[in-house]
């Protein structure tokens, strides 16, 4: 697999893929043809989440001294809730696997064709990262 970060709105290297390779929407996310060399290959890809979680202690230990602070033999909540003790945040990846009619992976650590693949791959990425309107695509092309 070949794994970047995508600091782009949902669905933007769909889009950038779609408009790219010319798929009006079919088959966008699975076996998109590419050649490196005159050599045919496919890539499928995926957007996938990594969340970063974070537990606020802040506001809990507040509750705590206040209550004891006022005498109060239960736990009154009044600095922490259930949308200031937890915090999350998202962070999107592209994960692309590689393959073709000789390679069933093309990034395998012995595949014959991975250094090309890496290298397509990578500027396919800063394309994608550098293009803010993905009819810009069709003009590089």
């Amino acid at each position: 697999m070949f794994v970047f970060e995508d600091p782009k709105e949902a669905n933007g290297f769909y889009n950038f893929v779609d408009t790219k390779f010319a798929l009006d929407n079919e088959n966008v996310y699975d076996d998109v043809p590419f050649a490196i060399e005159g050599e045919q290959y496919f890539f499928s890809f995926y957007e996938v989440e990594i969340s970063d979680k974070a537990l606020n202690l802040f506001p809990v230990v507040m509750d705590v001294f206040v209550n004891a602070a006022l005498g109060n033999d239960d736990m009154d909540s009044i600095f922490s809730d259930e949308d200031n003790t937890v915090s999350r945040k998202g962070h999107w990846y592209i994960a692309i696997e590689v393959y073709s009619d000789l390679e069933k992976d093309c990034l395998h650590i012995d595949s014959l064709s991975r250094e090309m693949v890496l290298k397509y791959l990578r500027d396919l990425k800063n394309e994608y990262l550098s293009t803010h309107n993905y009819n810009e695509t069709i003009f590089k092309n």
